[in-house]
């Protein structure tokens, strides 16, 4: 004769664990209800009342992470630190560069370059190129199909060299951090993440697992890295202005990025939040 698993319970036993279950969940979601989204109100009233739609809520109710940097095993990743996002001369100029501006993105992103390198951490960049053959592409979404229309990060094929002066070139004021000789330039990424290209292998085989980073543009390529080293186990801060983003009738880029950096990142920092910690 088999005997029951010690588990097994009566439906009568079964019921009373479950309505147990629910008055716990549903009294925590009580608390939260009463502590926190109170607080979400009191925050966006806050929010209302200031001129800066970018400011952190006065009081968030997520919590901290405890995150701790440590330079031993940590890299700077800056994404597409190139002509076409960052410059006047790039042709995504009129949609990005108020953002650009309005952060100070361009020398945020410089000062990050000199620490990182001042304190000689590992540094990689992850750029964005296309080439003729990505042009054939079928299909894409709203946004790739205004980068393939507009020419952007283009570049002859994938054996010439880099062309100079370009849209697809470095900004001119990084090239000294970027052509080093010690700065990893991994292959492209082709349209926001980094799923495709090799800057996940080449941080791992640095035994780097923590990640500072910045980069263009914040809702599109710097959000995608982030969620994609998130799940490939790093942890990443993000530079909250060393980054910006488009701004147009559909949103405001950097807006979006920034509410989910909130939620997601292990930190979100300042670039002299950053600088300070690179140099301490």
């Amino acid at each position: 004769m088999c005997n029951h698993h010690s588990d097994n319970k009566s439906p009568a036993t079964l019921h009373n664990v479950d309505e147990g279950r629910r008055r716990v969940l549903a009294g925590g979601l009580a608390g939260i209800t009463a502590a926190t989204i109170g607080g979400f109100s009191s925050s966006a009233m806050a929010q209302g009342a200031t001129t800066d739609p970018y400011a952190p809520p006065a009081e968030g109710a997520l919590p901290d992470t405890g995150f701790q940097l440590d330079l031993s095993r940590a890299a700077l990743v800056v994404t597409d630190p190139q002509v076409d996002f960052l410059s006047p001369e790039g042709v995504t100029w009129q949609v990005v560069g108020e953002s650009v501006q309005e952060h100070n993105t361009v020398e945020n992103i410089r000062r990050l370059f000199e620490a990182a390198k001042q304190r000689g951490i590992t540094v990689a960049v992850s750029p964005h190129y296309y080439y003729p053959h990505d042009h054939q592409w079928t299909f894409g979404g709203p946004l790739e199909k205004m980068m393939h229309g507009i020419g952007m990060f283009d570049r002859e094929n994938p054996l010439a060299a880099l062309p100079r002066n370009t849209g697809a070139d470095f900004m001119p004021q990084y090239k000294q951090y970027i052509e080093d000789g010690e700065t990893i330039i991994t292959s492209p990424h082709k349209i926001y993440g980094p799923e495709h290209n090799d800057l996940a292998l080449q941080l791992r085989k640095r035994r780097i697992d923590q990640v500072i980073l910045a980069g263009m543009s914040a809702n599109l390529c710097v959000e995608s890295h982030l969620r994609e080293l998130l799940e490939q186990g790093f942890e990443v801060v993000v530079v909250r202005d060393a980054t910006a983003a488009a701004k147009l009738p559909e949103g405001d880029g950097y807006l979006a990025a920034l509410t989910n950096f909130r939620f997601i990142a292990n930190a979100l920092w300042s670039t002299d939040e950053t600088v300070a910690k690179l140099q301490g």
